[in-house]
């Protein structure tokens, strides 16, 4: 079953709201099988809507439309719908009496206005909302179930529940998608998709089809799978012969299978070798320690972590050598390994980083233009550094070198 998603009101065409009912009501398709193929956002004007609306009812088995149910004139939602169909509006008193009940038990009178809440597209089922005064609506258009739902989350949440259970799941045929995502670092798009196609392009014949989407992030890349199956162990079995297939294609490159974030997957390395790390910071400005903080229970394994921007701060700071930075400069590999022996040992830490580097949009130069970022990590047993040119703005750049930073940390404690 394909289905569509609409949420309707100007005000998410706006720079000041965002559609979140959508990632809601996808979840919820998809776990009764349901692969919705169109969201779309309508602004408060009725001949657009209508137009979007039958656009959607010539495809769509299912068609979710959210907002636009209030009291006001620029609440459309119902009038496009039943002109759209055909059907016309009228007012069910019932409905009428809940919303003045509603009003009274809060001690106050119920405009006339929103008598409107109470017009009812001939033959629609109207579904109850207890928290608030907009209800639902169920129709039923040919081969399209047609679903009008409230937009405030905590009314819309609730009463698409209901539906799901009692209304949808019983058309969806019993199949339902199951998903996995395999996160990726160190690694271009094009050079991910080169070694995996090849595998994934097989999966859509097999006995429980997997789709795959791949998706390119700041400083990573995503695989998507999608499993659609009669139950979770049978898609479970299906996604993990996937993911083995994959993992032997990309290696180590795929830090997560189970949804965690770089950062979690380093603090979980570090936690489990009971190693401490210490950061020191020149270009990134306290990110990476950020980062790996944002880490419930990072206290377990964060000692600290010093920013040095300056030189004089990397002198008095770190004790690293004036002439060790007037040989070099403080962007390059050997005042990036000064910084990390020095806070490692300053701290007594297990592991020790250094990151130094030009963020930009000023400061390089020829040799070492904007991007330059040159990363450290020293165990007691071991020290690495890397020269890295990122592109993108200042931002951009600064997440890239704790990406970076975390994923050189990963892959030596996975030794």
């Amino acid at each position: 079953m394909r289905a569509c998603i609409i949420a309707v009101g100007t005000e998410m065409l706006t720079p000041f709201r965002v559609d979140t009912n959508s990632l809601f009501i996808t979840e919820r398709l998809n776990e009764i099988g349901v692969d919705v193929r169109l969201k779309l956002v309508a602004g408060d004007d009725v001949e657009e809507l209508m137009e979007q609306f039958r656009a959607a009812l010539a495809w769509a088995d299912v068609i979710a439309m959210t907002g636009g149910l209030g009291p006001t004139e620029d609440d459309i939602t119902r009038v496009a719908v039943a002109r759209v169909l055909e059907a016309p509006l009228e007012l069910e008193e019932a409905i009428v009496d809940r919303i003045r009940e509603r009003f009274m038990k809060r001690g106050l009178t119920m405009p006339e206005i929103n008598r409107r809440q109470a017009m009812v597209p001939r033959g629609a089922v109207v579904l109850p909302n207890p928290n608030g005064t907009a209800p639902g609506l169920w129709m039923e258009h040919g081969r399209t179930a047609i679903v009008l739902l409230p937009g405030p989350p905590r009314e819309m949440k609730p009463m698409f529940d209901a539906v799901v259970h009692h209304r949808l799941a019983p058309r969806a045929g019993g199949a339902a998608l199951f998903r996995r995502v395999l996160r990726i670092t160190g690694r271009t798009e094009s050079d991910v998709d080169a070694r995996a196609q090849p595998i994934y392009g097989t999966w859509t014949s097999q006995a429980v089809p997997i789709t795959t989407t791949i998706l390119a992030v700041l400083g990573q890349i995503e695989l998507h799978l999608t499993a659609r199956a009669a139950s979770r162990a049978e898609a479970d079995a299906a996604l993990d012969a996937a993911v083995a297939e994959l993992g032997g294609a990309l290696g180590n490159s795929i830090y997560s299978v189970d949804g965690r974030s770089l950062e979690t997957v380093v603090g979980d390395a570090l936690r489990s070798k009971a190693f401490t790390i210490a950061v020191a910071e020149s270009c990134t400005g306290g990110l990476l320690a950020s980062r790996l903080t944002d880490v419930p229970g990072s206290s377990a394994y964060v000692d600290r972590g010093v920013v040095c921007y300056s030189n004089r701060a990397k002198v008095e700071s770190l004790g690293i050598a004036e002439a060790l930075l007037a040989e070099h400069g403080a962007v390059s590999e050997p005042v990036a390994l000064a910084m990390a022996d020095a806070i490692r040992v300053q701290a007594t830490a297990s592991v020790g980083a250094g990151i130094t580097g030009i963020a930009g949009p000023d400061g390089g130069t020829p040799q070492k233009p904007v991007g330059t970022v040159v990363i450290a990590i020293v165990t007691g047993r071991e020290a690495r550094v890397r020269t890295f040119q990122f592109v993108g703005a200042r931002e951009q750049v600064k997440f890239q070198s704790t990406q970076a930073a975390l994923n050189m940390l990963r892959l030596m404690l996975d030794q």
